[in-house]
């Protein structure tokens, strides 16, 4: 029982295949988030499944909407799919939806992405933890009869996807892209339909086993093929993509990874440019150039916790029209407020059509700070770090929206505990390299003597 209740992450259920996550937990979490759907939207008699392309995915739909049917409720499995096409398919139909998916994680593993009807995430605490601690007391055994239909939405998914661009300003751009034998082997080719570019994808095949490297592209070495390939056939861009397909990273002409705080402002940008004013939201780990963007372009920046379930939330509350993340996924407001990493790629392919110059001089005026990216470090005990080195910072400007932030003159860092190891994260950016260096070494030698605490 301890082994299964930690598969319920913040935003997602997650384990082993079949030691933590199977068809016998499977079935009594589907049945459970029924349960809770019941609870949350009394008139939802309908749900929907999707599955990535992990080999155990078959089986542990099969069971969880047994679980579903169990508690009278109809499911709607729409097979395989990427992420950002349940939600989709969540917003489409105005329906509750999961996903079973483990995104990036090796292919031993298996999981499950849960929303409330338009995409609405379920969080930990908006539901998982509920359905956690009722599987762990009772394992609801209901005797309902409700029936699975299918249905296939990737050509209306790609249909929506391409409505984000104009195609008329679209150029002839040769892309590259890899996808780890993830999801998006099947949903890059239908959004890419009738597009003017000349795409060639590596690794293709949909294989949850990965034979030819992780489908993680926020680790430098699973971009190397990719930074090859760019190279190699003088592409103007490059994109990997995770293994549901959700996040992307880009790689420039020149075969540079271009980090999501970038891509944020890009996209910003545009979305500044057709809709001025607007909102964008961007978490706080976010290089400084993506509200000094927004607000040059007349935009309003909103800072949030890092984490899907808080952003939607405050891009609810402001109206915002975009969102960004570092690690890679992009909300729209026209999209349920749901992160898509196909959407962004679009959009970045409109803007370098547009731009009539290479990625790396068009991306230029975003990469004035010098960033650390993540550092994690092991350490005992995260609040007691976290509250030595806010001591030692304590004359200079702080916050605690998410872990603590300190901001100096030309350098600012944050340092925020995992939510699921005994880890601390640390993001630094600084104005030049020797306000980087000095600064860094300085936090990293702070954490260092205070970790076994």
């Amino acid at each position: 029982m301890e082994d299964f209740a930690s598969i319920f992450k913040a935003y997602d259920v997650r384990g082993l295949f079949p030691q933590q996550i199977n068809t016998e937990v499977a079935r009594s979490i589907g049945e459970s988030w029924a349960r809770l759907i019941k609870r949350n939207e009394p008139e939802t008699k309908t749900v929907i499944v999707g599955r990535d392309m992990r080999p155990s995915g078959q089986e542990l739909v099969l069971a969880f909407s047994q679980g579903v049917n169990a508690q009278g409720v109809d499911v709607i499995d729409i097979g395989l799919c990427s992420t950002d096409m349940l939600y989709f398919a969540s917003g489409h139909l105005q329906l509750p939806g999961s996903v079973f998916t483990a995104s990036h994680n090796p292919s031993g593993y298996n999981g499950i992405k849960f929303c409330f009807s338009s995409a609405k995430p379920i969080s930990f605490d908006t539901g998982l933890k509920e359905i956690r601690d009722e599987v762990l007391t009772e394992m609801p055994n209901g005797n309902g009869n409700g029936g699975v239909s299918h249905l296939n939405l990737l050509e209306d998914f790609a249909k929506h996807v391409q409505s984000f661009i104009d195609k008329e300003k679209l150029s002839p751009l040769r892309v590259v892209v890899d996808t780890a034998n993830g999801m998006g082997g099947m949903v890059v080719p239908a959004a890419f339909q009738n597009l003017p570019f000349e795409l060639e994808i590596l690794y293709e095949d949909l294989d949850g086993t990965f034979p030819n490297h992780p489908a993680d592209p926020i680790q430098p070495e699973n971009l190397v093929d990719l930074q090859r390939r760019v190279l190699e056939t003088e592409a103007d861009i490059g994109l990997a993509f995770d293994g549901d397909a959700d996040r992307v990273f880009l790689v420039d002409e020149k075969a540079q990874p271009v980090s999501g705080s970038v891509t944020t402002a890009l996209v910003a940008k545009k979305v500044l440019r057709e809709e001025p004013g607007a909102t964008i939201v961007h978490n706080l780990i976010c290089s400084q150039i993506v509200p000094e963007t927004i607000t040059k372009l007349g935009g309003k920046p909103v800072r949030t916790r890092v984490g899907h379930s808080f952003i939607k939330k405050i891009m609810a509350e402001e109206q915002a029209a975009f969102g960004g993340e570092h690690s890679g996924h992009y909300y729209f407001r026209d999209n349920f407020r749901a992160d898509s990493g196909l959407i962004a790629a679009l959009v970045v392919l409109e803007e370098l059509s547009c731009a009539m110059k290479p990625l790396s001089e068009l991306l230029a005026p975003f990469n004035s700070y010098i960033s650390s990216g993540e550092i994690n470090i092991n350490v005992s005990d995260s609040s007691k770090v976290i509250e030595e080195v806010s001591k030692k910072y304590s004359d200079s400007d702080q916050d605690n929206l998410d872990g603590l932030t300190v901001r100096f003159d030309k350098c600012w860092f944050n340092l925020r505990p995992s939510n699921t190891e005994p880890l601390l994260r640390l993001n630094l950016e600084a104005e030049d390299e020797v306000t980087y260096e000095k600064t860094l070494q300085e936090v990293q030698e702070l954490i260092e003597s205070n970790k076994e605490l």
